[in-house]
């Protein structure tokens, strides 16, 4: 083989391997522009537009920022006996609701973060953080994990919130949350779904006449005490 022969691989090689590492680098650029955040983001692009009163142009920067700080995360597969743990410790949040709705959105509050933990995102103790990180990679649930996080707040002293929502904002809070849960369990694109059972997935997938997720029939049949 002469030597320009050697050469011109050389040279076709490099452009090659140029090419590939810049792909991630366009991708990225893209999911940053307008049109990109706006289908990444859905109705958090919205939300974010709303809380720059209308500013399109900061509020953009603001997702941009979000997308270069937590776009890489690469979401930890769970183990068919964590996904199975999570479903059995939500059905039980669903069942204390009739008792004792308070606790219930506080179990579910907690649930979410330790799941969210478990696949990877920020520690649910740094909640604004997880927040963040989950509105890049599920922003059409997240607001559910904010609407629990919300009703579960308390005053210092330990009383109830003077503005602390009623039992319906608490089973709507929670109905609104079961959305990114079954988000956060389901397999992702090259995940292997065993394990995950199939009867669970298509309750989930099958909306109600109300438009709701199937809950419980106790969740629905009974109205649940104040907590």
């Amino acid at each position: 083989m002469s030597t320009g022969v050697i050469i011109a691989l050389i040279v076709i090689v490099a452009v090659v391997v140029v090419a590939v590492a810049a792909v991630p680098a366009v991708r990225a650029r893209g999911s940053r522009g307008a049109g990109g955040l706006k289908r990444r983001f859905g109705p958090e692009y919205d939300r974010a537009v709303d809380r720059h009163d209308g500013d399109v142009k900061a509020a953009e920067r603001e997702l941009g920022a979000l997308v270069e700080r937590h776009g890489g995360l690469r979401e930890r597969p769970l183990e068919a006996a964590e996904r199975e743990r999570y479903e059995a410790r939500w059905t039980a949040v669903q069942e204390h609701f009739v008792d004792s709705p308070s606790k219930a959105v506080a179990e579910a509050d907690q649930l979410l973060a330790e799941v969210a933990g478990a696949r990877g995102f920020p520690d649910g103790a740094q909640y604004d953080e997880q927040v963040a990180a989950l509105s890049v990679h599920h922003a059409h649930h997240v607001q559910g994990y904010r609407s629990v996080h919300r009703v579960t707040r308390v005053t210092p002293d330990g009383s109830p919130d003077a503005a602390a929502p009623g039992t319906e904002d608490m089973r709507a809070a929670l109905l609104e949350a079961r959305a990114l849960f079954d988000d956060l369990l389901t397999p992702a694109r090259g995940e292997s779904p065993a394990g995950h059972r199939a009867e669970r997935t298509a309750a989930a997938a099958t909306p109600r006449d109300d438009g709701h997720r199937r809950l419980p029939r106790a969740f629905h049949r009974q109205q649940p005490k104040e907590g």
